[in-house]
């Protein structure tokens, strides 16, 4: 390796990515490793719920008509869905931090069309939250 000045940055520069690429290709097998770790588990996962819900369907076949347990899991396993839907909604909003507000208590004009989801508003100089068509200090 030569140590001319004139070639020293381009060695450095080098030296920085060959470092730079083998770091990454070191955090990409990991993350490789890791995520198929996470889609065995959900293929287990996957398997398991499928086996406890053959098992609930056919205890309560047991005492019910077979058509009214699988209606009796089905109705289950929707509102299963429900709820996890729910508490994933619930926890995004905690993540970001943001709270749903009330109706009652900011009142913010309509967009208009054309107008971008999360462009700014402002609001018309006539605007007023009491009152959306008039401001009283303005005619």
């Amino acid at each position: 390796m030569e140590t001319n000045p004139p070639h020293v940055p381009q060695q450095l520069s080098q030296a920085v990515r060959d470092a730079i690429r083998d770091e990454l290709r070191e955090q990409t097998r990991e993350h490789r490793h890791t995520a198929r770790m996470y889609a065995g588990a959900g293929a287990a996962a996957l398997y398991g719920g499928a086996a406890l819900t053959a098992f609930l369907l056919l205890a309560l076949a047991l005492a019910l008509p077979y058509w009214a347990a699988a209606l009796i899991v089905a109705a289950l396993l929707l509102g299963a869905a429900v709820l996890l839907n729910k508490a994933a909604r619930d926890g995004r909003r905690a993540l970001s931090g943001r709270e749903t507000p009330d109706a009652g208590d900011h009142v913010t004009p309509p967009l208009e069309p054309g107008v971008p989801p999360g462009a700014p508003v402002v609001a018309p100089p006539n605007f007023a939250p009491d009152n959306p068509k008039r401001r009283p200090d303005h005619p």
